[in-house]
This record gives C-alpha cells, sequence and structure tokens, in this order.
C-alpha cells in the first residue's frame, strides 16, 4: 500500500502513516489508550524506518530516570542536611566552651559559688528505730574494734564499727586504736577524742561502754573471738557470717578495722555514719584549744588564709614510686625505704606521673595556686608531716607565697607537750584545715577525702583537689609556654577540682569523701519565720556538734595491706 497523502495530527505527534495503519492518540482517543503504536512511520523529516515502540517502555524508562533524579537529589539533600546539623552541633559545642572557659576565668577563688545553698543534714527519720527501742530485747554481745592505720584511716574505722554494731544489734566497746603502724603512736582513744561525748552523742544509735563489764569477761569460757572480715563487705554479710559467732561467744574482736564495710548502704545508715564522723567524734579540749588558738593567730594576721596539707614524708614518697627530681641521692634514699615492702611491683616513675598518680611537689603547688588567682601575699598555712629534703624542699613554695606558717611557728612552745604524738598533731593540723577559707592537697590520701567530706557537709566552703594527671603534662612544658598561657590552662584543668556543688558523682566516691545522703539542698526561697527556723536549727546543730577534728597521717595503703 501506497503512503498516505495527507498529515495526521494526533494532538501530540505528527505522522504520516500507512494506509490501513491503526493509529491512535491517549489524549484523544481514552478508548484505546491502552494501545497506541504504529508498525511502521516516517518521521517527518526523515525517511528512515523504525521498529515497534511501547509505550510502557516508554514510560518505564520515564519512571527509571526520574528515579535516579530523585535518588540523587534526595541525597545532596540528606547530606546538606546532615553538613548542617553538624554546623549548628559545632556552633553549640563552641558557645559551651566558651560559657566554660569565661566560667573558669571568673571563678571565685574564695568561695564556692552555691555554698550557701547547701546545708549538712543527718537528723534521724520519724521512722528511725532509737537503740533504747532495738536492746529492749537483750543485745547480741560486745564488739570489739581494733582500727588501723593513721588516725584519719581509724576515723573511718571508727565511723564504721559504730554503723556495724548498729546492723549485729551489739554493744560497742571503745575502738582501740592502733599502736604498731609507721606513726607508732601510743595514743589511747581517750588522749584523742572526747570519751564521754562520743558514748551521750551515739546514745539513741548504739549503746556503747568503755569495756567489756568484769562480769561478762570472767563467764567467758574461752578469750574473745578474733577475725578479720573482707574489706567492703554488705551488711548482709556481717549478718550471715559475723552475727551468728557474735550469739555464741558473747564477745567479738574485729581486726585492722579499716575500710571494712560496704561503700553503699541504705540512707538511715550512711547518716548515721554523718552523726558519727561530724557530731559524735569531737577531740579533746587540749587539742581543740590549741587548734583554735593557731586558727585565731592566723586570721589575726590576714583575714582568710589557704591552708595547704603537703604529705611529702620520706616512705610516702618511696611507696609511691614516683621520681621528684632529687638526683640519684633522692632515687638511692626513697630505693632503700621501698624494700621494706617486698611484694611493691616494679613501676615507670614516669608512667606514674603521667597517669597522675603522683603528689605534687611543694614547689607545684605553689605554680597551681598562683596560677589559679592567688597572689603572692596570701597567707598559707601548711599542715605536714616530716617532709622530704626539709626547708630546702619548701623553699620554691615560700618564695611564691613568703607569708607561710606551720603549727611549729605559731604555737612552739605550746605544742612540746603533743610533740611526742603524732595522731595527736595531726588532730591540731585538721582543725586548722577545716577551719581555713581555702583547703588544699597535694595527694588524695585519707585526709584530703576526710576532710573534702567534711567541708561539703559544712557547706561547701572551697576545698581544691589538683587534677594531677593533666596538671604534671602543664609542668612538663612550663618553661616552653607564657605565664599567661600556662595560668589558662591550669584554670581549665582544675575545673571540677575546686569543691563545687556539682563535682562529684554519687557512687562514684567514697562516701566519706561525698556524703550526698547527708547534704541537703535549701528551698529557694525562706520566709521570715522559716529562715528563722532554720537558723534557730543551724545555731542548734552547732552548738550540740562542735567541730571534732583529725588529721591525714594515713598509711595510703602502705601499712595495712591485708
Amino acid at each position: 500500500m501506497g503512503v498516505a497523502k495527507s498529515w495526521i495530527y494526533t494532538g501530540k505527534v505528527y505522522v504520516v502513516a500507512k494506509q490501513g495503519s491503526c493509529l491512535k492518540q491517549q489524549n484523544l482517543l481514552p478508548e484505546f489508550h491502552q494501545c497506541v503504536l504504529w508498525e511502521t512511520a516516517a518521521v517527518v523529516g526523515g525517511g528512515s524506518q523504525r521498529r515497534r515502540i511501547s509505550w510502557t517502555v516508554v514510560c518505564g524508562v520515564m519512571l527509571f530516570v526520574l528515579g535516579l533524579v530523585s535518588f540523587f537529589t534526595g541525597h545532596v539533600a540528606s547530606d546538606l542536611e546532615w553538613c548542617s546539623q553538624r554546623v549548628v552541633v559545632k556552633r553549640r559545642l563552641l558557645k559551651k566552651k566558651v560559657e566554660r572557659f569565661n566560667d573558669v576565668q571568673q571563678v571565685d577563688i574564695w568561695e564556692t559559688k552555691f555554698s550557701k545553698s547547701y546545708y549538712g543534714c543527718s537528723e534521724r527519720s520519724p521512722y528511725y528505730a532509737t537503740a533504747a527501742h532495738t536492746h529492749q530485747v537483750m543485745s547480741n554481745g560486745y564488739l570489739l574494734i581494733a582500727a588501723s592505720g593513721g588516725l584519719n584511716q581509724q576515723r573511718t574505722g571508727i565511723t564504721d564499727a559504730v554503723v556495724v554494731a548498729r546492723i549485729l544489734n551489739a554493744t560497742l566497746v571503745i575502738p582501740e586504736l592502733d599502736h604498731h603502724s609507721y606513726w607508732k603512736d601510743d595514743s589511747d582513744f581517750a588522749n584523742i577524742f572526747d570519751v564521754d561525748w562520743f558514748i551521750s552523742s551515739l546514745a539513741k544509735d548504739v549503746p556503747v561502754v568503755k569495756r567489756v563489764p568484769g562480769k561478762v569477761m570472767r563467764s567467758l569460757e574461752k578469750p574473745p573471738y578474733t577475725m578479720r572480715v573482707p574489706r567492703k563487705s554488705e551488711p548482709q554479710f556481717y549478718l550471715d557470717e559475723v552475727l551468728p559467732i557474735l550469739t555464741k561467744r558473747q564477745v567479738l574482736q574485729l581486726t585492722k578495722f579499716d575500710y571494712r564495710l560496704a561503700n553503699d548502704l541504705d540512707e538511715e545508715l550512711q547518716r548515721m555514719r554523718c552523726r558519727v564522723n561530724y557530731h559524735a567524734l569531737r577531740f579533746t579540749k587540749p587539742i581543740q584549744n590549741l587548734g583554735q588558738k593557731i586558727v585565731m593567730r592566723m586570721r589575726k594576721m590576714a583575714p582568710r588564709f589557704i591552708a595547704v596539707h603537703l604529705r611529702f614524708e620520706p616512705d610516702m614518697l618511696a611507696f609511691s614510686g614516683c621520681y621528684y627530681g632529687g638526683g640519684d641521692k633522692e632515687r638511692n634514699d626513697l630505693g632503700e625505704i621501698r624494700k621494706r615492702w617486698t611484694t611493691l611491683p616494679e613501676t615507670s616513675p614516669d608512667g606514674e606521673r603521667k597517669r597522675g598518680k603522683c603528689p605534687l611537689t611543694p614547689h607545684e603547688v605553689g605554680l597551681m595556686l598562683r596560677a589559679l588567682g592567688f597572689e603572692n601575699n596570701t597567707y598559707l598555712y601548711v599542715a605536714s608531716g616530716e617532709i622530704y629534703g626539709g626547708e630546702e624542699t619548701l623553699k620554691p613554695l615560700r618564695e611564691l607565697f613568703p607569708n607561710l606558717y606551720t603549727k611549729e611557728m605559731l604555737a612552739n612552745e605550746e605544742l612540746e607537750p603533743f610533740l611526742p604524738y603524732s595522731s595527736r598533731l595531726a588532730a591540731i593540723d585538721y582543725i586548722v584545715c577545716d577551719e581555713s577559707d581555702v583547703f588544699v592537697t597535694n595527694n588524695n590520701g585519707n585526709m584530703a577525702k576526710i576532710l573534702a567530706g567534711r567541708r561539703r557537709y559544712m557547706g561547701h566552703k572551697r576545698t581544691i583537689r589538683p587534677n594531677a594527671k593533666k596538671l604534671n603534662a602543664l609542668f612538663l612544658k612550663r618553661e616552653k609556654i607564657s605565664w599567661e598561657s600556662f595560668a589558662k590552662k591550669v584554670k581549665a584543668a582544675q575545673q571540677g577540682f575546686l569543691g563545687e556543688p556539682d563535682e562529684a558523682k554519687t557512687g562514684r566516691v567514697e562516701f566519706h569523701e561525698y556524703p550526698s545522703t547527708c547534704i541537703c539542698k535549701k528551698p529557694f526561697e525562706f520566709s521570715g519565720l522559716e529562715r528563722i527556723h532554720h537558723k534557730n536549727q543551724t545555731i542548734s546543730r552547732t552548738l550540740e556538734a562542735e567541730s571534732e577534728y583529725g588529721h591525714n597521717e594515713e598509711d595510703q595503703g602502705v601499712h595495712n595491706v591485708q
């Protein structure tokens, strides 16, 4: 058949069709929209022939192309959104970093920001069963405690002993102090703490006696049973393993009693810990009087002062395994002392320093304080035992802070009766450190922890602990950077180590260091009557429980390894 002589307009396509062919257009002939094709057609402007083409294929290709376009444009959009989100996050982080840096620069180095918003709260709950009630049934027996270590290590043991006596429904005998540790102090409990006050203040918690009654001792068929419990034992362990022995033998002694009770206890037992540590353990009058005299003499010279607890005794340095810059003499001296402990592993002095395990030297303490913003006319009270190297070691600190004093300088003659007793000297230092405006330590030993907890309980007084891991890295490059840069980096490193209320996380530190159960936040506002009531409560607590003190002459794990 010949080619048609005329144009056919379908509405969208111009073609020249064979005669007899079926030519349909989708828009114009909807009844045949499923079959729009032609067998052979001559495209206008050319005479070449094409194969039959299905609109289904055309639509499929178009959908595929559209899908590809959508796929790529979608990815571009998501990438753009992801990038924009990252920019926003980075901006927020940068803003927080700037705000954090500004906070560090503007921190009040003498007082914590929210110190007046918190107070110590260790009162018994209304549901607390007093000792008189719990002991209507006869006591399960007498509990003897042999404390271990230096004064503050023993302090934690005494505190936990009262709680254990409560758990066992036992009568506590005044604890026996350690006379055989490194400190070799033969002081008894009554030489350091007010025994009568201890007994009376705990009357509602546990019965306490000065000694086991002679009648009971004479009735014993065997000497008192002696045992040592594992460290950090749970209350259930005492009920399962200790109570049966106590009820059978009537008199039981627990030896080397330091950190023998779990850190996490129920709220009532934790608050009992606070009542013992912060109220019942009060020093004897001679110790309190001399401690307060030294505080008054410091205050006469300056309205506020810093107390630095400096652990730098030879045995402590030897046990640390660190190097402090004293050359071969230091290595030989400390090496000989270190031989006392045959079980100590070999350590890398550089590795220990990088991990932040080494106490700061007196010079490093001075650099840290000056970098934080304390001026060289600030008054310092240094609480310490025997300092390795003596005055030569203290010289760099004294050059940075010329107004440096010790108990020996402030109470020379009055101190003489206490000189043979390291624990009593430690107690005097504790009083001054507790009363200071700022407390600083070069280590994280027992006194540092005990005082940090007490100062939190007493209103979050400024307590500075060195972030040794970061500071040691800064000390190594001190000579290579400007003082301004060094000071900024020290301030940044010490954020979180200045005694602010939100620094420590509950459960991550020892309860004695952060007694969270016993720290309450004041209401946002007090009415007039509430303010007067709260003030009266505060005065009452202060009068009822005068400051009781202690000092960190602990063993740092040296003399009490089980």
